[in-house]
């Protein structure tokens, strides 16, 4: 599925995850659900004894994503991504639909995909305001 495109576009991604600079970079997942005219990106940081929620920025990561999944082609375009961005460098999963249970809540398979890359640890979501 790479191409030069598709290899500008997923290191794109990885300066705008970049460009928050509260916490280290080290450590970040991505985890993204797209279809037709849908993005829903979620950005976790694994912080040592938690795992800290930093939304995302809807605007240029939205459109870095949206473009990616045009890159694919019809009939093949991915619903899930996983990127990790892990000692300077980053490894991207797609998940496809026949991959995913239709019956699956997607809050608790989001919260599943977290704690299988950083481990069984609590996730912290930020209060309103505090980001």
């Amino acid at each position: 599925m790479e191409n030069d495109e598709t290899g500008k576009l997923l290191n794109e991604i990885a300066q705008l995850l970049a460009e928050d600079i509260a916490y280290p970079l080290d450590n970040t997942l991505l985890h993204a659900k797209l279809d037709y005219g849908m993005v829903a990106p979620s950005i976790f940081k694994n912080l040592g004894n938690h795992i800290l929620y930093r939304s995302p920025d809807l605007g240029a990561l939205g459109d870095a994503l949206l473009d990616l999944w045009d890159e694919q082609p019809e009939g093949r375009r991915w619903a899930e991504m996983e990127y990790l961005i892990k000692d300077g460098k980053f490894d991207v999963v797609f998940v496809y639909p026949n991959e995913i249970d239709p019956d699956d809540d997607p809050m608790d398979r989001r919260t599943r995909i977290v704690q299988r890359y950083f481990g069984d640890k609590p996730i912290v979501y930020p209060q309103p305001g505090e980001e």
